[in-house]
């Protein structure tokens, strides 16, 4: 689980009826390791990737210019462009990034929202953050619905996981099918503590530059 933290510092100045995530004018090259995608080719980390399962995912193109690789999870039908300097894995369920000193960590699923036991992504969203708070009340957490629909979830208050060296702040984004209620992508960003605001920017560029096939 990627755990979390400052809650207040990601969302001052955040509008409940925000257009959408603002990046603030970082790219990829803010949070990039400019080795030409070498970092893509290493070998998988089963402990930070996920499990003993995971394979490296494919590198469809790599943008040196602009700090970034495309990546293809293909059983998810996902294309997620990464900042260059990270490594992402996948097995049949989920893909995983992380950034090479492992403190930015990504998971993105596919989501079938009625074997949730919910009926839609605004459903999902409410259901999880009071799931979460309520199996751990140290944890507070907010929703916001974007302009597009897509819901972003912030948890705060949680204990660092192991290696960190600090608590952590997860975002979590619930997109919902167009046309189809019933399925959606989770992604869930994990970032230091300290650097929560600049984890929101990432996860703007992020999903400004993630391709669906739906």
């Amino acid at each position: 689980m990627f755990l979390l933290a400052s809650l207040g510092t990601c969302f001052a100045g955040f509008p409940a009826r925000a257009a959408d995530l603002d990046a603030g004018g970082m790219t990829f090259r803010d949070f990039a390791v400019n080795d030409n995608g070498a970092s893509f080719n290493r070998g998988v980390d089963p402990i930070i990737a996920g499990g003993p399962n995971q394979v490296p995912s494919r590198v469809a193109a790599v943008d040196s210019a602009q700090g970034l690789a495309r990546v293809q999870f293909g059983a998810i039908k996902v294309e997620l462009a990464l900042p260059l300097g990270w490594q992402a894995t996948e097995d049949w369920e989920r893909g995983v990034a992380y950034s090479g000193d492992k403190r930015y960590r990504l998971i993105i699923w596919r989501v079938d929202f009625t074997f949730e036991g919910v009926k839609d992504a605004e459903h999902y969203a409410a259901t999880k953050t009071g799931s979460i708070q309520a199996r751990r009340p140290s944890i507070q957490a907010q929703a916001r619905k974007l302009g597009d629909g897509t819901f972003l979830i912030v948890y705060e208050n949680a204990p660092k996981g192991q290696g960190d060296s600090e608590p952590r702040t997860v975002f979590d984004l619930v997109l919902q099918r167009p046309g189809n209620p019933k399925e959606g992508i989770l992604l869930t960003l994990g970032v230091p503590a300290s650097d929560a605001v600049r984890g929101m920017k990432l996860l703007a560029i992020l999903k400004q530059n993630m391709r669906i096939n739906w």
